[in-house]
């Protein structure tokens, strides 16, 4: 019998600090947007695309409502690609929406595509999140690289954001008692 290695691959590190700070679905969603065409195969991917996935439902968006209709018999096969691909059942429901498949939905996958240029500088509050984060690592070289990857994932994401929404407005005064 072979003893077990004190040393974990590094993909089993990053899978356990995934899930400890609950970023499994984001990496699902990530993973699925870049591998689309390779887990449910071309003549699908050409006329869908992932969305997000909240509460274990996957958000696909689907050009029209021919393909809507054919996938709702397709979904238990793509169910089972999905979570294969995702090593384990992050996903347990499919939800079928008809959009525009434009090259860009919603910005995110430009703001994810490395051809956009540098990543945009992480702000004071990025950092300081992203270091609670990592805190627990105890590998400070460890710590420190993480602490920037994730500040920079924070930053993209705020960058992200902020194109997709309105600006947010102060909240009216409350009227205050007498």
């Amino acid at each position: 019998m072979r003893k077990p290695s004190p040393f974990s691959s590094v993909s089993a590190v990053l899978a356990t600090v995934a899930k400890r700070l609950g970023l499994e679905t984001k990496l699902l969603e990530f993973q699925l947007r870049r591998d689309w065409p390779r887990i449910v195969g071309q003549p699908i991917a050409a006329h869908t695309r992932p969305d997000q996935i909240r509460f274990k439902k996957l958000y696909l968006l689907v050009e029209n409502s021919a393909w809507m209709q054919q996938l709702t018999f397709l979904k238990p096969a793509l169910l089972a690609k999905i979570n294969e691909a995702a090593g384990t059942e992050l996903v347990t429901e499919i939800v079928l929406r008809v959009a525009e498949l434009g090259s860009a939905a919603g910005g995110r996958e430009s703001i994810l595509n490395d051809d956009e240029g540098p990543p945009p500088e992480p702000t004071a509050e990025a950092l300081a999140a992203a270091a609670s984060h990592a805190e627990s690592i105890l590998d400070p070289e460890l710590r420190t690289h993480l602490t920037k990857v994730m500040a920079v994932a924070i930053a993209r994401e705020s960058k992200t954001e902020a194109g997709m929404q309105a600006p947010v407005t102060e909240p009216p005064d409350r009227k205050q008692s007498s």
